[in-house]
């Protein structure tokens, strides 16, 4: 049995942390010297109990590694864009998602050699793309009743998603669209 350097608890020979208060122990076995003889002393002190967190506060294990591992997002390609190049093509970047093909134009236009607005013109494309096939599927089977119905749904839905897109650029972000990601015809 091995004693924790810190609140001398207790602890077995192969232990790594403390379990009272997490601090790391040494695991490779110390070689024991004959020990010195020590006139009495006084009993030791007892080691200071921690302040209790306050509420809200994090427990536990300060050393502890966290529970999980965040996993990047791979359809952020933020970082691949420099932010001066963001924030001076921000508004082209939004005209593609406000006005359709007019604001795609204005954009190739005004910005063709920013890559973050050729990366939201490459998106706002792909959007008319899903949109204009979504229109023509629509249309030949409009004598059944219910592609009409999908369509109009599966349109209210790419708009949201477009919504969603122009939100995006005013953070400064670049990400790709949710279900326009998936189609792999697109890509």
């Amino acid at each position: 049995m091995k004693a924790c350097p810190n609140c001398h608890a207790a602890l077995a020979d192969d232990a790594a942390f403390c379990t009272s208060c997490g601090t790391p122990v040494a695991v490779a076995p110390v070689e024991q010297q004959p020990a010195a003889p020590v006139a009495p002393a006084a009993a030791p002190a007892a080691a200071p109990m921690p302040a209790p967190a306050p509420y809200g506060a994090p427990q536990g294990n300060p050393y502890a590694a966290p529970a999980y591992a965040p996993v990047p997002d791979m359809n952020d390609h933020t970082a691949e864009y420099d932010p001066k190049d963001i924030s001076e093509n921000k508004v082209y970047c939004m005209l593609c998602y406000l006005m359709g093909v007019v604001g795609i134009i204005v954009a190739l236009l005004a910005s063709k050699d920013s890559p973050f607005a050729q990366f939201h013109i490459r998106q706002a494309v792909k959007f008319q793309v899903v949109t204009i096939l979504t229109g023509i599927v629509t249309a030949v089977l409009c004598w059944t009743v219910i592609v009409p119905i999908a369509g109009f749904i599966f349109l209210a839905v790419l708009l949201v998603l477009q919504i969603i897109c122009f939100f995006q650029i005013c953070k400064g972000q670049a990400k790709d669209a949710a279900i326009i990601r998936s189609l792999n015809f697109l890509k």
